[in-house]
């Protein structure tokens, strides 16, 4: 029987050509300004690990005072001072733990040339815990990090640049005027958000483009190797031990707890931090402290742009106000479509017959409207690399992807909405009075 109706259903668009035009025009275009920027939103708002974003966690401590003053826990630091970061590292009370701060270095490439790059210190724990992928080789040891060894894993990216068409692994790269030996090339990895720093030189944020290279923490330190982002008054870090002394944050903590248990036991060794630094007379009120896990952090730090979050409501906004335009033009089209509903109603078809023939009329135009806010869509997001000049592999790109989720999304939605608009004509047509309309032909 849906056969049939479907049949009529066809018919019945192909009898008025233009007004199927209108009507598809009508939902494919609301659709495809809603799912723009739908699909910008949800990238933004994704979870970057959900394999193990409710075991990843990032403590904090009131160190200036002013989120113990207010009770304010999103006025808390970001990021930790050396010591701090040092203390829980030594504590050694998660599976993995690691801290790690940005740095920029110049590249010296085998064939001549130099060049600027962003990288990572970090510890050897900071590959598995973030599941990290390799295309070759591996992370260093974790014996390397206490011996300061001289590697650094680097991106698909850098490698390709520097050792075009040859393995990286095993080779040399010069960092800095240092040399180090290259552990593994990752495949390309593009967290988003970035949620392991989202502060990273102000405007970077949490979409910014992950490092090209990563080496050992305790080496960096070793090597006096400074961050872009340090947050205090450059002052303070005129000597690189007044700085590493000082309660100036610039390194980030990250720890793995598996657990109810760990987390337990993680917490109360934070508080029991806290109440040792106050009473050593560092800090002189009684520090604030919170532990939350990646969404939690995410959330708290409000990643997703205020603007995007109001673009998408007014793409809303904008497919509502499409919507009522084709419910006005499927009334159009039943309207006139009276006297063939009252000839089917007077050969014996019931009211319910009518609406579900009228139903899939709607469901067609659905169907046709949402193929054409599909493509519409994938326009728009092309539009906007095109005006922000960049790659489908950039973050920017990846954000303005259209992925196999949204098409289904994109579909789904121009059915169930178009449908929705056409409840009350289909109702309406199938209540038809047939003795009315053919008395009056």
């Amino acid at each position: 029987m849906l056969r049939y109706y479907f049949a009529l259903a066809f018919r019945s668009l192909r009898r008025n050509v233009l007004l199927t035009v209108l009507m598809t025009a009508a939902v494919g275009v609301g659709i495809g300004a809603c799912m723009t920027t739908l699909t910008t939103l949800m990238a933004m708002s994704a979870n970057p690990i959900p394999d193990k974003s409710s075991q990843l966690f990032i403590p904090q401590i009131d160190l200036s005072g002013y989120a113990s003053e207010h009770y304010d826990v999103s006025s808390l630091a970001r990021d930790f001072s050396y010591r701090d970061a040092m203390a829980f590292m030594g504590a050694r009370l998660g599976l993995r733990q690691t801290a790690t701060y940005p740095v920029q270095l110049t590249v010296i490439a085998p064939q001549g040339g130099r060049f600027q790059q962003l990288g990572r210190a970090t510890y050897a724990d900071f590959f598995a815990m973030f599941e990290v992928p390799f295309r070759s080789g591996a992370a260093w040891r974790s014996s390397e990090d206490q011996d300061r060894a001289n590697v650094v894993v680097v991106s698909s990216r850098l490698a390709d640049r520097l050792f075009p068409g040859r393995e990286a692994v095993g080779r040399t790269i010069t960092l800095g005027r240092r040399d180090y030996r290259i552990t593994g090339v990752l495949q390309p990895w593009t967290p988003i958000p970035r949620f392991y720093d989202i502060t990273y030189n102000g405007t970077r944020g949490a979409f910014a483009e992950p490092e090209d290279f990563y080496l050992p923490f305790t080496l960096a330190i070793d090597r006096q190797i400074q961050t872009n982002d340090f947050g205090c008054d450059p002052m303070a870090r005129a000597a690189w031990a007044a700085q590493l002394d000082s309660n100036c944050t610039w390194i980030q903590f990250w720890v793995e707890l598996p657990d109810a248990a760990y987390v337990r036991g993680f917490t109360n060794f934070l508080r029991g931090y806290a109440v040792q630094q106050r009473q050593s007379g560092r800090l002189q009120w009684v520090p604030l402290t919170a532990l939350h896990d990646v969404m939690d952090w995410l959330d708290l730090q409000h990643v997703v742009p205020e603007q995007t979050r109001v673009d998408s409501m007014i793409a809303g906004g904008f497919l509502l106000v499409c919507l009522i335009n084709a419910v006005g033009l499927i009334l159009a089209k039943f309207s006139s479509r009276a006297g063939e509903l009252s000839v089917r109603r007077a050969l014996g078809a019931s009211r319910t017959d009518l609406f579900r023939q009228c139903l899939a009329e709607t469901w067609m135009i659905g169907l046709f409207g949402g193929v054409l806010g599909l493509a519409l869509t994938a326009a728009g997001l092309s539009a906007l690399r095109a005006l922000r000049g960049v790659s489908a592999q950039s973050v920017t790109g990846h954000l303005t992807a259209l992925n196999p989720q949204m098409v289904l999304i994109t579909l789904v939605v121009s059915l169930i909405a178009t449908v929705g608009a056409g409840l009350y004509p289909a109702l309406r047509a199938s209540r038809v009075q047939p003795g009315w309309q053919l008395k009056s032909q």
